[in-house]
């Protein structure tokens, strides 16, 4: 069981904040990651950003144990951490290994990953990606642990509110802006599969995911294309409602 001293959260918490050191975003980020895996004993930790068809890509992770998990999650577009970004919410899994909602990922796994959790990271109020923590061995996660990790998901929006409004012009700020202009179209498109199919959210974003790999098109154009579909059909019959 992890055991967060609130005083070295919030102290910890108030370091970062007043940290903006001009090595550059991603630095910072990695700084932070490294901050939580430290003070909260975690085996590891990492980052996760969705490109602009909403798929989350590795950013950075404090060792390869996590780099396997997060490589892991992007290559099969599941996992506790895009469950946490689709869905808007923290997720915990006791054992990643064995849990059967999310089967493909135990063969690329590093074995000596266990217990994970992830949380979102917003901005405009919208999830951009994901802070993920793992052990190394089967864990009970804590309500304190979620709480510290949305904290630290928090100063990550900061930075990167900081750094947007700074108009840098750093990949990174560039692709999360992009992942934002896109975001509205694709959950347009997520939510009229999910009423038109009787799906969840998760299962409309894979199927639309899928659909985009086997055409070989992005997401974004897809969801686009599907929704002036809607569109035509809602105009050829007005009483239509999705």
């Amino acid at each position: 069981m992890t055991h967060i001293d609130p005083e070295a959260l919030v102290a910890s918490l108030r370091r970062l904040q007043k940290d903006r050191s001009a090595t550059g975003i991603v630095h910072h980020l990695e700084r932070i990651v490294q901050v939580v895996d430290r003070l909260f004993g975690y085996s590891g930790a990492g980052l996760m950003f969705a490109e602009e068809d909403r798929t989350l890509r590795y950013l950075f992770a404090t060792d390869e144990r996590g780099r396997s998990l997060e490589r892991a999650q992007a290559v099969t577009g599941q996992g506790p951490c895009v469950a946490a970004y689709v869905g808007d919410t923290a997720v915990t899994t006791v054992d990643v290994r064995t849990d059967r909602r999310w089967p493909a990922l135990r063969e690329l796994l590093h074995p000596e990953v266990r217990g994970v959790a992830g949380v979102p990271i917003r901005l405009g109020g919208v999830p951009v990606g994901t802070l993920n923590v793992y052990q190394d061995a089967p864990h009970e996660w804590q309500e304190s642990d979620t709480q510290a990790l949305h904290a630290y998901a928090h100063v990550i929006e900061q930075v990167l509110v900081a750094s947007m409004e700074a108009d840098e012009k750093a990949v990174l700020a560039d692709q999360l802006q992009y992942a934002l202009d896109y975001r509205v179209v694709i959950e347009r498109a997520i939510g009229y599969l999910m009423g038109k199919h009787d799906l969840t959210a998760s299962q409309a974003f894979t199927g639309l995911r899928k659909q985009a790999r086997d055409s070989r098109r992005k997401v974004s154009e897809l969801a686009a294309e599907l929704l002036g579909e809607q569109g035509q059909r809602n105009v050829a019959n007005p009483d239509h409602v999705v």
